[in-house]
């Protein structure tokens, strides 16, 4: 018996992760598909977007100067993303369909030549649920290392096959940054959050260095501190670390829906 049979008097709220980025146009949300799929709602939607809402709304509070502008926020964890903002607003985004595009991820391959899955269907014989748990379950980090889809474990590993896992992480993100900073027409800041984003002296470095190229210069001892702010004072694109609130924003909409709280700009 559901939730809703058992408190029937109770109000039930969904919050959707991809409301964020609504506003994006057919441009972006498009597949390269028969438009009949797009009718039928096979589309880029995003996702995170509790996640980018949350930041948005935070850099208005700790960085109004850069709030508005050319912004690109890395979601990095578990699951990772990035997204580009101006006005504050969701421009595109490297998750589309589903959370298994963009970047690598803990057990999460993210871009991959659609071609690799009919491979698996027809020359290995692998069923629908075969692909499902690699796709979803044994690839990223996890897939590559073989060892773990633990970030923290395989920084702290010598392992040929960990350091690569490593690599490749930075590697996609850098990439995507690069993508996103080009749809922006330039990037006048780059923000760090989830749970590695947050938390990983190393693989901030490792971003903001491979991004360079941009105009960013990190500061070794603010980022080895936590700092809010690990770029040099100097740096033309600056570089954050916001921590994350989803929960916090899915009560913040409940309270608007409810009438229990205004809405917030």
């Amino acid at each position: 018996m559901g939730t809703l049979a058992l408190r029937p008097n109770v109000p039930q709220v969904a919050c959707f992760d991809t409301a964020f980025h609504r506003r994006h146009g057919a441009l972006v949300d498009h597949y390269a598909i028969p438009e009949s799929f797009y009718r039928e709602g096979v589309r880029r939607y995003g996702f995170h977007g509790l996640s980018y809402e949350y930041i948005s709304g935070r850099l208005h509070e700790i960085a109004p100067g850069i709030a508005g502008a050319r912004v690109v926020v890395a979601h990095l964890g578990s699951g990772a993303s990035l997204c580009a903002m101006k006005q504050r607003r969701s421009i595109d985004s490297t998750l589309g369909f589903t959370a298994l595009d963009g970047l690598c991820m803990g057990t999460r391959p993210g871009a991959l030549d659609p071609g690799v899955v009919l491979y698996l269907f027809q020359s290995l014989w692998l069923s629908a649920r075969d692909v499902e748990t690699i796709l979803y379950k044994k690839s990223g980090l996890l897939g590559i290392s073989g060892i773990s889809n633990d970030m923290r474990e395989l920084t702290a590993s010598t392992a040929p096959s960990a350091r690569l896992a490593v690599e490749y992480f930075v590697y996609r993100a850098v990439k995507e940054i690069g993508a996103l900073a080009a749809v922006l027409g330039g990037i006048d800041a780059l923000v760090f959050t989830g749970g590695i984003g947050e938390n990983s002296v190393e693989i901030r470095r490792r971003v903001a260095a491979a991004s360079s190229w941009l105009g960013l210069e990190i500061d070794d001892d603010a980022n080895a501190k936590r700092a809010t702010r690990i770029s040099h004072a100097g740096s033309r694109v600056s570089a954050w670390v916001v921590p994350t609130n989803e929960e916090l924003m899915i009560a913040r909409h409940t309270g608007v829906l409810l009438g229990l709280v205004e809405v917030r700009a």
